[in-house]
């Protein structure tokens, strides 16, 4: 577990830092854009990578359940992940209606993609990943807001890029519902 939590730490802990400004400005000024920003990807990506291993490494040897989510929650997960899928398709440069209602669709579909495995997932690994992902996306939507970024601008008209955004976020979410026993080792259908 603890490489799972070294992962957290250091993938959020990266992403947190680019809302403390002051901070982010200063680090900028003293390494220069190109290595604060090759530094950040680093840790990003580290982290991600941590966090995957540590899964893995917690799934095969410390698995704690904590509880049985109903099969009712397992329809609900798959439900409200096609809505993050089309959330992370619509957080492209062209504006849209959607983007418009969502102002930041990349935190949307993040907080959505960690309830919606809180939901179907039980076990302490589990929670713990996916409440530390959705406490830092609640905490980074008000860092925006603080900071005076109202997100993507509301438009009355729906656009091809709205359009996009439904065809993109469904085929990837298909393709997430076959990858996902692959990928993650968990089966999202029949389960």
């Amino acid at each position: 577990m603890s490489i799972l939590l070294i992962g957290i730490v250091l993938f959020l802990g990266a992403h947190t830092l680019t809302t403390v400004r002051r901070t982010r400005a200063a680090l900028i000024e003293q390494l220069g854009f190109g290595p604060y920003r090759g530094l950040y990807s680093l840790a990003s990506v580290t982290g991600l990578a941590f966090i995957a291993w540590g899964f893995h490494v917690y799934r095969q040897t410390d698995w704690v359940q904590l509880w049985t989510p109903p099969v009712a929650l397992r329809h609900l997960t798959l439900t409200l992940m096609w809505f993050c899928f089309v959330a992370f398709a619509t957080s492209g440069p062209q504006p849209g209606r959607i983007k418009g209602w969502l102002r930041h669709p990349m935190l949307v579909g993040l907080k959505i993609w960690a309830l919606a495995h809180l939901l179907a997932n039980g076990d302490l690994g589990g929670m713990i990943l996916f409440c530390s992902v959705l406490a830092w996306a609640v905490y980074d939507r008000i860092a925006v807001k603080r900071r005076g970024d109202m997100g993507a601008p509301r438009i009355d008209h729906f656009t091809r890029a709205d359009l996009l955004a439904v065809i993109l976020g469904s085929v990837a979410y298909g393709a997430m519902i076959f990858a996902h026993p692959i990928l993650i080792g968990v089966s999202v259908i029949g389960h």
